[in-house]
């Protein structure tokens, strides 16, 4: 069997960490076994549909590196791949159900149905939803209505008797009772559209989709897409249903959990192989302990028969440390060239960017490059070298479990040593050593003297490397905000 998958995501709002999931799965599946990923585009939603949120999705597939070998753009045998372009279609295999008996024309007004469905919940019936009305009109029933003007809608003749059945690769048989399923629901509304089941079963059966894999949250649908291929005489493609994507409590993941659209984790610096890699990670495993993997690696080793039944979590921390590690093997270079559009939108630099900027920038970018768990992350390790410090709170002077008097007489001191230090040209380990004993010799731990220097020198109690700081200030600056951090210092103390 050639497989044929595809993604088809409707352009009703950014794309999300479960979407991209499942494209990622799916693409992944079709490389690794020499098949085809197609894009498709289910934008019968008009009402939501936004040219923002189609805009995004090729923008985050192009971002990934996801290709696809047929649909928009790119065109292919099976066009057009926009539903919205495809109407005449669906129209014509619904009245083709019609005329084998497999569906009829409903000419039920919203007035009726929802009067049918006030009393079904005032009755507290078993039976909720479309009471099938229509379903067996004489045909001069029908030209009454007809003649009254009312354009019906197509419903699907639902078999009320029996059970329906699908195989999921994952979750094994799937079995409902026929009268469990959706009462005869609309295929086509009486404008022409078609509803999302129809339009997805018939797209899936004319492009040749062989394997589907969607999120689990449309398993409910299986049973009714299996009686529609059925009404149709064809056969149905292979399900995989995707574990869901949760948060580290459990629930699905949202907006509570923090960001979910790729936009904003793309904004945030976040690698586009980082978030690849660890997104393909969240409901699938190679073997238990490997975690790095390359896109190309990802399209070679892909089984659907290692994704866990098991939802994913989605954990933000580890997706933080996944991005230092891709961060970290970045040259100098590289980095500095993914860093500069966060340093140009603070306004810290300027383009055209001169030779001695550069240089003092790829210092920063390799005194930077430990401490960068996302690519924002420059901007406040940075600040101090394009901002004077402002210590609105003079406290953070002060290491855990020691006052402001100490604080100030181990920055005093510290001062003493650093200027004879750097005036002498010592070495900065030697500088380092001395500031340690001058800790011993106060009877306080290495931060109590360590920290008044950092705040004094970055207004922060995180920064970059102590002596990276003094080096990318230089001498001159550095004493001067020790001086005027002192100054302020003795003025609250005494």
């Amino acid at each position: 069997m050639d497989v044929r998958v595809r993604y088809a995501p409707s352009p009703t709002g950014l794309q999300h960490i479960g979407g991209v999931r499942t494209a990622l799965f799916n693409y992944f599946f079709a490389r690794a076994q020499g098949g085809k990923f197609i894009l498709r585009i289910e934008d019968t939603d008009q009402e939501r549909y936004s040219d923002e949120a189609l805009d995004d999705l090729y923008e985050t597939l192009a971002w990934l590196g996801i290709t696809w070998d047929e649909g928009p753009i790119v065109g292919g045998p099976n066009g057009p791949y926009v539903q919205s372009e495809r109407f005449a279609l669906y129209k014509e295999y619904a009245e083709k159900l019609v005329a084998d008996g497999k569906a009829y024309y409903c000419y039920c007004t919203p007035e009726r149905l929802d009067a049918v469905r006030a009393e079904q919940q005032a009755a507290k019936s078993e039976q909720q939803g479309y009471d099938r009305h229509c379903r067996n009109l004489r045909a001069e029933e029908r030209a009454e209505y007809e003649k009254q003007g009312i354009v019906p809608v197509i419903r699907l003749k639902v078999p009320t008797e029996g059970k329906t059945t699908f195989h999921d690769i994952l979750m094994g048989d799937i079995t409902r009772k026929n009268r469990d399923v959706s009462p005869d629901p609309v295929l086509l509304k009486s404008d022409g559209f078609p509803t999302y089941h129809l339009a997805n079963v018939i797209d899936d059966h004319l492009m040749g989709i062989t394997h589907i894999m969607r999120a689990q949250e449309w398993i409910p649908s299986g049973p009714l897409h299996i009686i529609l291929y059925e009404a149709f005489g064809w056969e149905p493609p292979a399900y995989c249903h995707l574990p869901m994507v949760m948060g580290k409590d459990g629930q699905k993941l949202s907006k509570r959990h923090g960001s979910t659209a790729v936009r904003d984790f793309r904004e945030q610096g976040y690698l586009s192989e980082a978030l690849l890699n660890y997104v393909s990670l969240v409901g699938w495993s190679y073997d238990g302990e490997r975690e790095f993997f390359t896109r190309e690696e990802l399209e070679e080793l892909f089984t659907l028969e290692k994704i866990n039944k098991a939802p994913g979590v989605f954990d933000y921390k580890k997706l933080d440390w996944f991005n230092g590690q891709y961060i970290r093997q970045k040259s100098d270079e590289e980095l500095l060239a993914l860093l500069l559009p966060y340093l140009l939108k603070a306004g810290f630099v300027t383009e055209p960017i001169d030779g001695e900027t550069r240089e003092k920038l790829l210092l920063l970018t390799a005194s930077a490059k430990e401490r960068l768990k996302v690519l924002s992350d420059i901007v406040p390790l940075s600040r101090f070298l394009f901002e004077e410090p402002v210590w609105d709170d003079i406290s953070l002077f002060a290491a855990k479990g020691v006052g402001l008097d100490v604080a100030t007489e181990a920055l005093e001191r510290a001062d003493e040593v650093l200027k004879a230090g750097l005036a002498s040209g010592t070495e900065i380990t030697v500088i380092e050593d001395q500031l340690s004993a001058l800790a011993g010799e106060m009877g306080v731990k290495v931060g109590a003297v360590f920290m008044p220097i950092r705040v004094a020198l970055t207004a922060s109690t995180v920064s970059l490397p102590l002596f990276d700081s003094i080096r990318l200030l230089g001498e001159e600056r550095s004493l001067g905000r020790i001086e005027r951090a002192l100054a302020i210092l003795k003025s609250e103390v005494r």
